[in-house]
């Protein structure tokens, strides 16, 4: 009789420890993270015995709006462009209360047109008459919807910066008369097997894609391509309309966040500071994308303590 209080309590520190360590990590990213993040979440879960880390991609816009206006509980939100985050998260959004004070813009990007050889016009394409290629009748384009994901936009302003970069007014609608809505989905990242398929030509998307799948790519000026902080100024003066508003160009920095309601706020700040990390960045790198001297933090005296030691003060 005495040793049998003594295996309840045995059973039950077990049972405990087992659900202490058996949780799930919520990660809503964006698309173009896709292959970065699951990675990252594979290595992670090593890091971590009994946690399983459960990462979602879609459009920013939209994965954010999960969290903010359909109350998904989620630990993590990366975007692939820093304004996302203090647009619909720091000020609340459709009426809801604020779901986030901070962010840390963490890496950078650049857009560009993927293609095969299959494209038409693939043999003779090059970054000086890239437009032409493009504007030329029967070419399909494929690109993300402005309205969900930040590349549907930022490909929008750099077909408005190219059209004073060349000199040609009517170069961004005789683009875009070849990628009609029904090229469009919430995330470019949705299009690459009808690249590969040859149902389009061309793919408005990410450096970095380019990278992970191996695709030929148009190498654009830093001047339109939006990689390029120094050029800041310039970003500023194109602009894409959206059902959001209209959108001023800005350089491409991804930004992370934990929303207020996540379920594992400890947790969420460990992978980001593996994100952040040696191992992390390893990861970004190796996928294309361009890392940042040292992450920013926006609102950086919010930012958890751990975290914010690896920051610096977001620089605008």
């Amino acid at each position: 009789m005495k040793t049998l209080p003594l295996t309840l309590s045995a059973l039950a520190l077990a049972a405990a420890c087992t659900t202490a360590q058996a949780e799930t990590l919520t990660v809503f990213a964006a698309g173009t993270l896709g292959k970065s993040f699951t990675t990252l979440a594979r290595g992670f879960e090593k890091l971590h015995p009994g946690v399983t880390v459960q990462p979602q991609f879609g459009g920013s816009v939209k994965m954010v709006k999960q969290v903010t206006v359909l109350h998904q509980p989620a630990d993590v939100v990366a975007v692939a462009d820093y304004s996302v985050i203090p647009k619909y998260m720091f000020k609340g959004d459709e009426g809801n209360k604020p779901t986030a004070d901070w962010s840390i813009g963490f890496l950078g990007n650049a857009i560009t047109f993927i293609y095969t050889p299959k494209s038409k016009g693939a043999k003779e394409i090059n970054a000086d008459n890239w437009w032409k290629i493009l504007s030329e009748p029967g070419v399909q384009i494929g690109r993300s919807n402005p309205n969900t994901d930040p590349s549907g936009y930022q490909t929008l302003q750099m077909l408005d910066l190219a059209g004073r970069y060349y000199k040609q007014p009517d170069l961004e609608a005789k683009v875009l008369a070849n990628s009609p809505e029904s090229n469009m989905r919430d995330t470019e990242t949705d299009l690459i097997s009808a690249l590969q398929l040859g149902q389009i030509d061309y793919l408005a998307i990410y450096r970095s894609d380019a990278v992970q799948h191996h695709m030929e790519s148009i190498d654009l000026p830093p001047q339109i391509n939006l990689s390029d902080p120094k050029f800041d100024a310039d970003y500023a003066k194109a602009s894409a309309k959206t059902k959001n508003g209209e959108l001023s160009g800005r350089p491409i920095i991804y930004a992370v966040t934990i929303p207020t309601t996540a379920p594992h706020p400890k947790l969420a700040q460990e992978f980001i500071a593996y994100l952040l990390g040696p191992a992390g960045q390893k990861v970004i790198a190796a996928n294309g994308f361009i890392p940042l001297k040292q992450p920013y933090a926006m609102n950086r005296d919010k930012v958890p303590a751990d975290l914010r030691k690896l920051t610096v003060a977001w620089p605008r």
